[in-house]
């Protein structure tokens, strides 16, 4: 009985260290994303394509969609989009928040994050400033160990804040 007893605790214990080890591991997971959104800010901001090679994954048919517009291929985002702004641009400012991550399958090797942003910046040639916001999506697959963006979709519009209306 105390065999059956200790192999019943032995096996509990165990699974309850699987458990925690699954959130630190979801954990750890959910740094590892929001650390390459953080990346992805700092190589728009500044015009920047090393963040972008870094950790979005190049592959035959990759497409990144921005504001309606998109590129076809990681060099095609890096050296037509993102290296490019900055010599445009006298600055640009970019903010994620509400940042949501959801991770797919039993693997857990498939995530998606939506995340709000909000983007100001000021055109060189014309001096026009622009104040936008709206939403992020990224997709990004496991490999090998390390997360990388797959695809990604941008949509913003001019900034309108909520109107507040008092009684």
């Amino acid at each position: 009985m105390n065999k059956y007893i200790t192999a019943i605790l032995v096996l509990m214990m165990s699974f309850l260290s699987m458990a925690h080890g699954d959130k630190d591991h979801s954990n750890k997971d959910e740094k590892a994303i929001i650390d390459i959104i953080n990346s992805i800010k700092y190589g728009w901001e500044n015009g920047d394509g090393k963040p972008f090679r870094k950790n979005f994954l190049d592959f035959k048919g990759a497409r990144y969609v921005e504001s309606g517009g998109q590129n076809s291929g990681l060099n095609s985002l890096v050296e037509h989009h993102v290296e490019p702004e900055k010599d445009a641009l006298e600055y640009l400012k970019l903010d994620f928040s509400e940042i949501e991550i959801h991770f797919e399958g039993e693997a857990k090797s498939f995530a998606w994050a939506i995340a709000a942003t909000r983007v100001k910046g000021k055109v060189n040639k014309s001096g026009k400033e622009f104040d936008k916001s709206g939403y992020q999506t990224f997709l990004l697959r496991k490999i090998d160990g390390f997360w990388k963006v797959v695809h990604s979709h941008s949509s913003s519009r001019d900034y309108k804040p909520k109107k507040v209306h008092k009684h």
